[in-house]
This record gives C-alpha cells, structure tokens and sequence, in this order.
C-alpha cells in the first residue's frame, strides 16, 4: 500500500513553496499527499502581494477528514499564519500520535511576514511541544530561542539543545543563512547531535527550500525511516533540488522537485 503523508500549510500560485512544494516532494519520493489549506499566497519568488487566511473550521475539517479517511503514517506543517488556525491545527491533531514536522515558517525568503507575531506565543506553547521534529532557519530559531542572532555552527549547537530541551522534541537547525562556504543542518534530539553538510550553491536565488526540505523529511517518515536517516535522504535531495534549479529569467528561478539523481 502507498503510504500517506498529510502536509498543513499555504497555498503559493507559483507552487514553488507551500502545499505545492510538498505534494511534488511527496510524489519524487513516492507518497501519497493529502493537504489541508490554512492560507491562500499570492506570490513569485522574491514577491509576496497578498495573503488570505482560511476559516479555521475549514482548516480543522480538511484535517479531519484527511484522518478519519487515509491512513496517515507521517505530517507536516508550513504556512500557520495566526494564532486561530495554529489552535485550530492544535485542535484536530489532539488524538494524534503520528510522527509531525513543524517548519514554523515565519518570514519569506523575500523578506515579508508569513506569521502574525502575536502567533508566535501559540507557536511555543501549543505547536512545538507536540512535534517530533521542527526545523526553523536561523532567523526563526533566533526568535524562538530569543538570545539574539545566530552566526555560527557552535552557536546553532547551543541554540538547538535549548530549544530542544525547551520544547522536548527534536530540533533541526538549518545553516544555510550562515556566511558562505558549505551549508551545515544540524540535528539535535536527547543530547545527541547530528551533522548534516553540503556544498553552498553559489548564484541560485529562489523559495521554497525549507518547504521542500520539510516535506522530505516528512516523506522519508511515511516510508519508515529513523530521523537521522530521514534527514540524510532530505538532505541531499535539497541539495539537488537546488543545484538543478529551474530558470526562465535572469531573476526567475524555481526549485527542481524532481532531481536526477540516482540515490533518490
């Protein structure tokens, strides 16, 4: 039977980021995705214009559906956006014992906020101590770490098992915002640590990395793999996304759902 993964998060027109990244990453490795909609984007990359949030009984009832009718074996969030559709998510999930992966998606690669910040509260209180995993960038993981910006791998080690022990899940810190040189994620969980490292890819400027990154790992779970495993086989497959990366213009670039890539 083709296993499940469920991914809650915005929808992007330009399918690039959000629901439409993850059912592409979800499909390259073999799953079958469900979505639950909280947000509808309208965006490009580098550009967000407008966003509409989705009504949390909706939000609630795509989730509940999705579990009373597949049988899920792994999910995923994005795009939350308020405060209302975090505790609607919180919500539906209540029962849930499946493996979660929460990307607390914040800021966009543009720059514009994709996160009310009086949701962030909800985020740390409600969201995170239930996932199994969460995967900020540095920028996110400074806020929920809150001791100030994050520029090195020892500091992402720090700020990880903080987090980490705050929250009592695991913690992937994803260093791709670190001055250049090579891209290094680490995982944290128990006190254990993780490294995670490849090539920086010089000259692609896109979106949706973390989306992709997220549902990779969500992908891998659904099939069954340990974490650490899990994120191996995400990692190189970003990697791939981005070295392969779509371009029609010298500033329009889109990730490559679908590397060529042996190992994949």
């Amino acid at each position: 039977m083709m296993p499940v993964a469920l991914t809650i998060a915005g929808s992007d027109n330009s399918a690039g980021a959000g629901i439409q990244a993850d059912l592409k990453t979800f499909s390259h490795f073999g799953v079958y995705g469900l979505t639950a909609v909280t947000c509808v984007v309208a965006e490009v990359p580098g550009r967000v214009t407008a966003i509409q949030s989705i009504e949390t009984r909706i939000v609630a009832e795509q989730i509940a559906l999705c579990l009373e009718h597949f049988p899920v074996a792994a999910l995923k969030t994005g795009m939350l956006f308020s405060t209302e559709i975090i505790e609607a998510v919180v919500g539906a999930l209540q029962s849930s014992s499946i493996p979660l992966v929460v990307d607390p998606v914040m800021i966009a690669t543009s720059g514009d906020s994709l996160l009310q910040s009086a949701a962030i509260e909800a985020y740390r209180t409600q969201l995170l101590p239930r996932a199994t995993l969460i995967t900020p960038n540095l920028d996110e993981a400074a806020v929920l770490w809150a001791q100030g910006k994050i520029t090195s791998v020892s500091q992402m080690e720090v700020a990880g098992k903080a987090l980490s022990a705050e929250f009592g899940t695991a913690v992937l810190m994803k260093g791709g915002h670190l001055p250049r040189g090579s891209a290094v994620d680490l995982l944290i969980r128990g006190g254990e640590v993780w490294q995670y490292e490849a090539p920086f890819v010089e000259g692609v400027t896109t979106h949706g990395t973390g989306c992709t990154y997220s549902a990779a790992i969500t992908a891998q779970l659904a099939l069954g793999q340990e974490l650490p495993q899990a994120i191996a086989v995400a990692k190189r497959y970003i990697t791939a996304a981005i070295q392969q990366s779509f371009r029609w213009h010298s500033h329009l670039m889109a990730l490559n759902h679908f590397p060529e890539r042996e190992e994949f």
